[in-house]
């Protein structure tokens, strides 16, 4: 096991993995930017270190003053949380190259699933089912409209090495194509200094579905459920949950099972969310995360295992000791992002915390790193917490989460609370039938009000 993890991270994951080497007896490190010097992490953990000034390249990205960190206080071993550098293949063999360890995958893991081409074919490879669509990139305009006729319109171009929406463009027609393709090159150059695309079938009601698994690099891995990230604006989770209200338990069984012997296949280290497109039946595999996610917390809250501390665990050498049929899903988990933006135009809006009053109770977990008088500076990302609501049913749950959003104050800056309060009384949420382009049309539609607002 290691004796002291440095965490290369802010904000609410960093707390969150302070928290798991401390039940594990590990000394920690907090690294800071002059912006964060008063964050939670770095008033609780038993050293902190200023990498840099506030802009992320500067500090949270700049690997020479992580290792400097690493060489100042003696840590063993660096925990990424996620984003950063946490899918940073050549970060983690860098720390290697140095005799620290990296509580994440293998590199060539990291590597492979970074790269969205790659990682499709390694899925079809193992087992995994996929999207219709172009075996690799498309450099071509005529190869290109080739492959939207063959597989059908409409289409979406996706970038190679991208993320978060960018470099991602639908289109509905073969006239559409050629712009839309020059559209996500341009801008995949511009996000990701990689302009190469891939095609796929566009799905038009599918839902977001995840699928969590946990490796030991030994040929060793298992599944935890699915997590159902449908509610998304401009392709970013909003809302998650588990079990998906779209699945049933053969349903369940079966996609996990195929994940899980995939990984074992891959010789996969740590924790990993296989992601798919869900729709009439079928699942399509989009792409793989090799890191912790945001909304780990609902896996935790429905199985009761303690994903954070098994990764450390398991980086520090350590067997996967659950087996599968330890695995037990148990009542229902919702997580709702509260982020520091307006509620209905999605604004940004960093400053400082007047007052702050998470909500309590049975079921109830808040995962944030704020505090009253705390300032949501305007360099990150802006997420104030996680707030996330366990009940022994689907039904329960949310009605312990519309108890705990009307508890939730955070007075001084917008954030997206109203947004939640009015989601978790609508009819379509209430019955579980949202699909990933909902959220956006309820917006379009006019679904946050002034009264919402109010």
């Amino acid at each position: 096991m290691f004796e002291k993890v440095l965490i290369a991270n802010r904000g609410e994951i960093a707390l969150r993995v302070l928290r798991a080497c401390k039940e594990l007896g590990i000394a920690t490190v907090a690294v800071h930017s002059t912006a964060d010097a008063n964050a939670m992490h770095v008033r609780l953990a038993d050293e902190s270190v200023c990498i840099g000034p506030p802009q992320s390249r500067d500090s949270y990205l700049n690997i020479p003053a992580l290792l400097a960190a690493c060489e100042i206080t003696g840590a063993d071993a660096v925990h990424p949380g996620y984003g950063f550098l946490s899918e940073n293949a050549r970060f983690a063999e860098i720390l290697q190259s140095h005799g620290i360890g990296f509580i994440g995958p293998k590199a060539e893991h990291i590597r492979i699933m970074g790269d969205k081409i790659e990682a499709k074919r390694t899925a079809k490879r193992l087992g995994i089912p996929c999207v219709p669509g172009s075996d690799g990139g498309v450099t071509e305009d005529g190869e290109a409209l080739r492959i939207a006729k063959d597989i059908g319109y409409p289409v979406i171009i996706k970038a190679a090495a991208g993320g978060g929406g960018r470099g991602m463009k639908v289109a509905r027609t073969e006239s559409d194509l050629v712009e839309a393709l020059h559209m996500a090159r341009t801008e995949a150059k511009a996000a990701f200094g990689d302009d190469a695309v891939y095609i796929e079938k566009f799905l038009e009601k599918p839902r977001h579905i995840e699928i969590q698994v946990l490796g030991d690099g030994r040929g060793h891995a298992i599944h935890l459920g699915e997590r159902d990230c449908s509610l998304q604006r401009r392709h970013q989770k909003v809302w998650e949950e588990g079990p998906s209200p779209a699945l049933n338990e053969n349903m369940r069984h079966d996609i996990g099972e195929v994940c899980a012997k995939a990984m074992q296949g891959l010789g996969y280290l740590g924790v990993g969310t296989i992601e798919f497109l869900y729709e009439d039946g079928n699942f399509y595999f989009i792409e793989m995360n090799t890191r912790i996610q945001v909304e780990h917390p609902v896996t935790e809250m429905i199985t009761g295992i303690d994903l954070v501390n098994e990764q450390i665990r398991i980086a520090g050498g350590a067997p996967l000791t659950i087996r599968q049929e330890d695995v037990k899903l148990s009542g229902h988990a919702i997580e709702c992002r509260i982020n520091a933006e307006h509620p209905a135009t999605f604004r940004p809006s960093p400053g400082k915390i007047a007052y702050y009053h998470p909500p309590g109770g049975l079921g109830v977990r808040v995962d944030s790193a704020v505090y009253q008088g705390y300032t949501i500076p305007p360099y990150y990302d802006s997420l104030v917490g996680k707030l996330i609501v366990h009940g022994r049913t689907r039904n329960e749950c949310l009605m312990r989460l519309r108890r705990a959003l009307d508890e939730f104050v955070v007075d001084g800056i917008e954030t997206t609370l109203p947004l939640f309060r009015t989601l978790v009384r609508n009819q379509d949420m209430q019955n579980g039938l949202y699909d990933i382009h909902w959220l956006e049309k309820f917006l379009a539609t006019g679904g946050m009000d002034e009264a919402s607002l109010s």
